[in-house]
């Protein structure tokens, strides 16, 4: 079968992929693994600390991870330092703590004899959808440029 050739007249760079679903692809990798790494690490502290004391350490040292993951492999071609991009994910980890911790402090309360398996279910859930704003916050306030730009 003979494939037909590119049209002379197509476009510079038709066919190739937006900068942005790169982006995507990376930090829905990173997002996966993150939230893993959360719920098990949340887990695991649930076996000493209460349900707002793990939430707490897992996703601080998480956010951290998954920041700098993100820095060097989603927006690795924005201008951004790591001192900005953690700062700016300070704020996207407050608001993290308080959806994610709301979450399972609601969970617990509605079914008291549940186990930190099923809170940590509960977590990684609710870490997802915390992770589309996050994703949005990032490239358009944090990681500007050229990638981001669209260019």
């Amino acid at each position: 079968m003979v494939r037909p050739k590119a049209s002379r007249d197509a476009p510079a760079g038709a066919g190739r992929r937006p900068p942005w679903s790169r982006e995507v692809g990376w930090f829905v990798v990173i997002g996966v693994a993150s939230t893993a790494g959360q719920a098990v690490l949340y887990w695991l502290l649930r076996a000493w600390w209460p349900p707002a004391a793990a939430n707490l350490a897992s996703l601080l040292v998480l956010t951290v991870l998954n920041t700098e993951a993100n820095r060097r492999l989603t927006f690795r071609h924005a201008e951004a330092s790591a001192a900005r991009a953690h700062l700016g994910a300070g704020g996207l980890f407050l608001l993290g703590l308080l959806v994610t911790s709301g979450a399972v402090l609601a969970f617990r309360y509605a079914v008291p004899e549940a186990s930190p398996a099923a809170e940590a279910l509960v977590l990684a859930v609710t870490s997802v959808l915390v992770t589309v704003v996050r994703f949005t916050v990032l490239r358009l306030a944090v990681f500007r440029g050229p990638a981001s730009d669209g260019g």
